[in-house]
């Protein structure tokens, strides 16, 4: 009996171990291997809005971790981890007049975007939620709207982690409602 409960106790161990040392902190239980990076900024930036899109790739908003109205960027990525294939603006410097924000909240309902244009075509990174409908509505993903074109838009796959806290303080809220 002490043999087995030593044993689950190793095993315990070992699986602490592993979870620990994996560099998402966490292990895909198939196989082992370790979950995809789930953002495109890099371990020094913040990450403002990340998710994969049901086409495989990633959209991200990573920021630098000091961000104000006067330091600190922004910066939009489209892509894979390794192959980016969109990185606006180029320069870091002066984001702050680039981007676009709106905010809109209210009981129940939280809307946020974030735009800028770039090449002809407008960005439109989005995060909406809507908990008056039944069921209640969550929509995250980027919305790409070429000049006199109908716009398109890339959901995510699932649920984006996004955290637009210090956004508000650096913008003027563009909400029209």
């Amino acid at each position: 009996m002490r043999s087995t409960q030593a044993l689950i106790l190793l095993f315990s161990m070992l699986f602490v171990v592993v979870l620990t040392t994996t560099r998402t902190g966490y292990v895909n239980g198939a196989g082992g291997s370790v979950a995809p990076a789930a953002t495109l900024c890099e371990n020094t930036e913040k990450v403002i809005f990340s998710c994969q899109l049901k086409s495989a790739k990633m959209v991200s908003i990573c920021g630098s971790t000091r961000f104000t109205k006067n330091d600190g960027y922004l910066q939009y990525r489209f892509g894979l981890p390794g192959k980016v294939e969109l990185e606006y603006p180029q320069q870091r410097s002066d984001s702050q007049k680039i981007f676009h924000y709106s905010h809109y909240f209210r009981a129940q309902v939280d809307l946020t975007e974030i735009s800028f244009s770039a090449n002809g075509n407008t960005y439109t990174v989005f995060s909406n939620y809507n908990g008056e409908e039944k069921p209640a509505i969550s929509d995250q993903g980027v919305k790409v709207t070429p000049a006199s074109k109908k716009e398109v838009s890339y959901g995510c796959r699932s649920k984006a982690k996004a955290d637009f806290g210090d956004l508000a303080d650096v913008f003027e809220n563009e909400s029209s409602q």
